[in-house]
């Protein structure tokens, strides 16, 4: 490709070259993106570039992703340097002492107790880490019986076999029952628009649906029930924020039948919530906490399980030879050194730039703006909480999703890219970004949406 002098030429010939043929897109409609691409050629800062040369403001860090901004270059640095150092050491017999180093540390973030760390390489492969350890653990305490997983609709766990299992959102599994987990349940989400709508924070209403819990276990009894696995706010269907008390009630009857709580956090760990995490906001406790995303800022894929140290003691203390695997699960790139070393320079800025108190400025001022919003024609309700938002529209009759497809086309057209779920508009921009760009970005989607009705 000839590079010309200007952006605008340069990333115009970029687009005229893409051929998408074969390349399967990943939770996109491959057909519509073909016919309607959105190319993204660089990011820095709060913003992306598109083939358009247009200047876009990151109003989603990515996929919850890139709370730091981008290109960061104390991260490219941190990378750099492993890699002339150590590109890679092997995940199962040996480790490199900054995967020790990093373990250590992101349990310093985590709820006391929870001091084990187990590396994974995505959202999704923490989350059926999650639902192994769980069954090692029961297995090991004599309690194998204890296989059934209870989840939560409309929630999303990522796209892994017990993932898709545990999770509840329609789409996500209507197409796999046939390898989908058997022994898995679900509890009732908690959106009821009647009752909550427009509410800012934690809605008022809605502690009781945490009581089919003890429903649950009356139908399958305790005793064959491993864990209970939720988000403490639902990201991928629309920010969806719990009631007061609900998790609360959560925690009190998994403790009261010896059932574990897993939290996952892959979107609302490390700040999101405006709190280390989700645990953390709502002073609950959980057995287990998965994380990925924000922990290498979306630079290079890592994830993990944060567990309670009796779970790892009870597991590995498992009687036998010591030269023999207690636990037989893991992953080529567990704890990959070029990862480590992105996850320790993203704490190292968490903790030089005081980026929770960024997030808690935030929170309020993306409150205040979202809310602002109220009233406005297609608006049916706004929900938020910590550094994140959502809006649900009024969807186009017969034509579930198309609205929220026309949104996110419009906003691109005026400078700011959001995430759709269906007719659900998400908002999570990156921590750095200033209280004039959040009010920017949603400013810009006020315009997009009267424009729109």
């Amino acid at each position: 490709m000839k590079v010309e002098t200007t952006q605008f030429k340069e990333v115009t010939a970029m687009q005229d070259e893409v051929d998408m043929q074969a390349y399967w897109m990943p939770y996109t409609p491959n057909r519509y993106f073909r016919k309607n691409p959105k190319i993204m050629v660089s990011a820095k800062g709060v913003y992306y570039t598109d083939d358009h040369g247009r200047k876009l403001l990151d109003g989603a860090s990515g996929l919850w992703t890139s709370p730091l901004g981008h290109g960061d270059p104390r991260i490219i640095e941190a990378i750099q340097r492993q890699y002339h150092t150590m590109d890679y050491v092997p995940a199962f017999q040996m480790a490199s002492k900054e995967t020790f180093r990093l373990a250590n540390r992101i349990t310093q973030y985590a709820p006391n107790g929870l001091g084990k760390v187990f590396f994974v390489n995505s959202g999704s492969e923490a989350v059926d880490t999650a639902l192994k350890i769980a069954l090692a653990y029961h297995r090991a305490k004599g309690e194998a019986s204890r296989i059934r997983m209870i989840g939560r609709e409309r929630a999303y766990h990522g796209g892994c076999v017990g993932g898709i299992s545990v999770g509840g959102i329609p789409t996500n599994r209507k197409m796999f029952g046939a390898i989908m987990m058997p022994g898995v349940d679900h509890l009732p989400h908690t959106l009821n628009l009647s009752q909550m709508a427009f509410s800012r924070g934690q809605p008022t209403w809605g502690a009781h649906l945490a009581d089919d819990l003890e429903r649950l276990v009356l139908l399958h009894d305790a005793s064959n029930i491993a864990a209970v696995i939720l988000e403490p706010v639902q990201g991928s269907t629309g920010v969806i924020v719990p009631p007061l008390g609900y998790l609360e009630k959560i925690r009190e009857i998994c403790t009261k039948h010896g059932i574990l709580l897993i939290f996952d956090e892959v979107i609302t760990g490390f700040g999101r919530l405006a709190a280390n995490f989700g645990a953390d906001r709502f002073g609950v406790k959980p057995d287990m906490i998965t994380f990925a995303k924000a922990i290498t800022n979306g630079v290079i894929p890592m994830g993990g399980v944060i567990v309670r140290d009796d779970i790892y003691e009870t597991i590995t203390g498992i009687g036998g030879q010591e030269q023999l695997i207690e636990f037989f699960h893991g992953y080529t790139y567990s704890g990959h050194p070029l990862a480590t070393a992105a996850a320790h320079a993203c704490l190292d800025i968490f903790e030089t730039d005081d980026i929770m108190a960024r997030t808690k400025v935030l929170d309020q001022v993306l409150g205040d703006a979202v809310h602002s919003l109220k009233g406005i024609p297609g608006i049916i309700d706004i929900r938020n909480c910590g550094v994140s938002a959502a809006f649900d529209l009024e969807p186009i009759a017969g034509k579930p999703g198309l609205r929220g497809m026309q949104i996110l086309e419009s906003c691109i057209e005026h400078g700011i890219l959001v995430r759709i779920t269906s007719d659900t508009i998400a908002m999570g921009p990156p921590f750095v970004a200033s209280s004039e760009e959040v009010q920017s970005l949603v400013e810009i989607f006020s315009k997009v949406v009267k424009k729109a009705f």
